[in-house]
């Protein structure tokens, strides 16, 4: 990579500036090494090792752009066959401590346009609260109404949300099974829409995209919605359609029961249990379709905390199913390019412990480089930045450009936040990914939900907040250490990397800010409003 970089800075330059932009370009570097000491060395030899394997990930973030384009006029929206007589399905429903959110639920599930006589409804229920009897009261409601549904309590929640649905597959009478989370209201049309996809025995699970009933709720849900939507528009259209591997995500998708059972069912040893049997199906040769254009709608995390609990214990699950599955991956007999694309997606979240490095190294490697010279520092640093940062803003562009034609602009506004609050994860997201790598295990962690629809609603339950204990004052006092290198790099005049680190200080010290002050303040740290016109809600 370095040497793409030296041949578009030098190479492409006419030739008498090329002459000297070579000869300065040796006599720079040289000198430097000749120049530096050990510790400049030893310093400087993981700080480019980490900017190069951040460029890397950065820059597969431009291949799942080229793979969408590549393929999104060939995505998939009209059935090839239909059943002729509708199948039955199971439809499962997970919950744990959800008693702001089951009514909803319910509510949704029971208007889905479906034969009663083809549905069986099962409520996984591992509560440990009022839950119990909301839910169990509901099920009663609409059982007497003549809906198929059941009541399923579990009081060891052995194997968690993995767990109950292996228990609800006993009793399962469905040939498919659909599944949904406590917070997503599926459209009546839901089934009706996916089901025939399914009518070619090959494909084993289809997945819809998520909406957002709360995106307009605060600054933080706007930002949240902008990361899901590039998962869902771009690394999920440019898997399923280039014919790689791609996940079921937990929600909002129908499994094929043969499928399941075939892959080794419902295993409960990684966080991500989703992902874990999405691949172990996907190696005995079941085939998965993305539907782009069917949305069921999800409420997102309002709170700073539930959102770092949520996506911990995404990074922490993916490594974890990395751990178990790439070596199956990587000794079956699937293409090269399909083994490499798994490797990129299950080790993503490595690079938040690389952005721990970088972070630690960042000051004293800036100092060392600007008493080299700012030309080398032009010709290297400058493209490893734009490679592991400027792919991350220009991925979630693409993505909103392609949901909101016409309003899609108004993302430049959010994209400074976006990647601040993607640096700010770092210290929640490394420590996960380090409990992974490690083998620690956990309890697997709800983001509590609370019903919260519009500016109007308010959290309603304390005891669902979680607390993230010296996290949040790590992050204040990492994100004092990037406002302190902000002074150093206006003192020495080095502005063009004053940017980039603002970014860093702005994501340390809003989400350690946030985490400390909820629950407190809540008008701030729930409801930091935009002053710019809304996205409309069409996702």
């Amino acid at each position: 990579m370095l040497i793409l970089y030296q041949f578009l800075a030098v190479g492409l330059a006419p030739h008498g500036v090329s002459h000297y932009i070579r000869q300065h370009f040796l006599d720079t570097t040289f000198k430097g090494i000749y120049q530096a000491n050990a510790f400049d060395i030893a310093l400087l030899i993981p700080y480019f090792i980490v900017l190069i394997l951040l460029a890397a990930y950065g820059a597969h973030r431009y291949v799942l752009v080229y793979l969408y384009y590549k393929h999104r006029k060939n995505r998939t929206t009209e059935r090839a066959s239909r059943f002729e007589e509708l199948p039955r399905v199971t439809v499962q429903l997970p919950i744990f401590n959800e008693q702001f959110v089951i009514e909803r639920l319910l509510d949704a599930i029971s208007q889905l346009d479906y034969p009663l006589d083809k549905l069986d409804v099962q409520v996984l229920d591992d509560s440990t609260d009022e839950t119990i009897a909301v839910a169990s009261g509901l099920v009663e409601h609409y059982a007497a109404l003549g809906f198929p549904i059941t009541y399923h309590h579990r009081t060891n929640r052995e194997g968690f949300k993995a767990g109950a649905l292996a228990n609800g597959l006993k009793t399962a009478k469905g040939e498919f099974v659909a599944i949904f989370d406590a917070d997503f209201t599926p459209p009546p049309d839901f089934l009706l829409k996916t089901i025939h996809h399914l009518h070619d025995p090959k494909i084993g699970m289809v997945q819809t995209r998520w909406t957002h009933i709360n995106r307009n709720y605060s600054f933080l849900t706007e930002v949240e919605a902008i990361l899901l939507d590039g998962h869902f528009v771009l690394e999920h259209s440019g898997r399923a359609l280039s014919g790689v591997f791609f996940n079921f995500n937990g929600t909002a998708g129908v499994w094929r029961r043969t499928a399941i059972d075939e892959a080794g069912g419902w295993q409960h040893d990684t966080l991500t249990e989703d992902t874990d049997l999405s691949y172990r199906a996907q190696l005995k040769g079941w085939k998965f379709i993305y539907l782009q254009d069917v949305e069921c709608p999800a409420e997102l995390p309002v709170e700073m905390t539930a959102f770092k609990t949520q996506q911990a214990r995404w990074a922490k699950g993916l490594i974890q199913t990395g751990k178990k599955v790439l070596p199956r991956v990587m000794k079956s007999d699937q293409p090269f390019h399909v083994k490499l694309e798994a490797w990129f997606h299950l080790t993503a979240n490595l690079s938040y412990p690389l952005m721990c490095v970088l972070s630690v190294l960042l000051l004293p490697a800036m100092i060392i480089r600007f008493y080299q010279g700012w030309f080398q520092m032009l010709y290297i640093d400058i493209p490893l930045f734009l490679a592991s940062t400027f792919s991350i803003s220009s991925f979630y562009l693409v993505s909103q450009k392609e949901l909101f034609p016409r309003s899609w602009l108004r993302t430049f506004i959010y994209l400074p936040f976006l990647m601040a609050l993607g640096i700010g994860l770092t210290v929640t997201n490394t420590r996960a990914v380090l409990e992974a790598l490690v083998g620690k295990k956990t309890a697997f962690a709800r983001t509590p939900k609370y019903r919260v629809e519009s500016k109007k609603d308010k959290v309603r339950a304390k005891n669902y907040r979680k607390r993230l204990g010296w996290v949040p004052w790590l992050e204040l006092l990492i994100g004092t250490y990037f406002a302190l290198t902000v002074y150093y790099a206006i003192d020495n005049e080095n502005f063009l990397t004053v940017p980039f680190l603002v970014l860093f200080v702005v994501g340390y010290w809003y989400t350690g800010l946030m985490s400390l002050l909820q629950g407190r303040f809540s008008g701030l740290s729930l409801s930091v409003e935009t002053h710019t016109k809304p996205f409309s809600v069409g996702v």
